[in-house]
């Protein structure tokens, strides 16, 4: 597998993953939590109510994803420089790190399976990715005519 040249650099990349993972945080967390507002709140009330949901709830779930995304791309510059390859197995070893340190306070068990739980979550992603990309390149394959 080939470098991915279109990517800002290991430095850059960690502050524009945590970047981008904030922002479809705080997106998703404003829907989310928009509709939920607006269902808990009373008839008169839900303007109101569903903007204070967004308000109080929208920025911490754009902080939860930007922390995820901001570990997630250190671990995966980090792998990167120790194993001189960019390939699926560093987002693997990133996921499982990022759900191992992102749990740690939870004890030692609950870290060891959210970190095998984000590894292999991270594996089913690049498993699915590696499979599209081989489908759309024998896609692109010239066929031959029969004759």
């Amino acid at each position: 597998m080939s470098a991915d040249h279109a990517r800002d650099p290991c430095p850059l990349s960690i502050v524009n993953d945590f970047g981008g993972a904030f922002a479809m945080g705080a997106i998703g967390g404003t829907f989310w939590h928009g509709f939920k507002g607006f269902r808990n709140s009373p008839s008169g009330e839900r303007r109101a109510g569903t903007i204070a949901a967004i308000r109080l709830r929208a920025p911490v779930v754009g902080g939860n994803f930007g922390s995820w995304g901001g570990v997630f791309s250190i671990f995966d510059c980090a792998a990167k420089g120790i194993r001189r390859k960019e390939d699926p197995y560093n987002a693997i070893i990133a996921g499982f790190c990022t759900g191992g340190a992102l749990a740690i306070r939870g004890g030692w068990k609950h870290a060891r399976s959210s970190a095998i739980t984000c590894g292999c979550l991270l594996a089913v992603f690049e498993g699915v990715g590696i499979a599209f990309s081989s489908y759309a390149s024998r896609m692109q394959q010239p066929q031959s005519m029969p004759q």
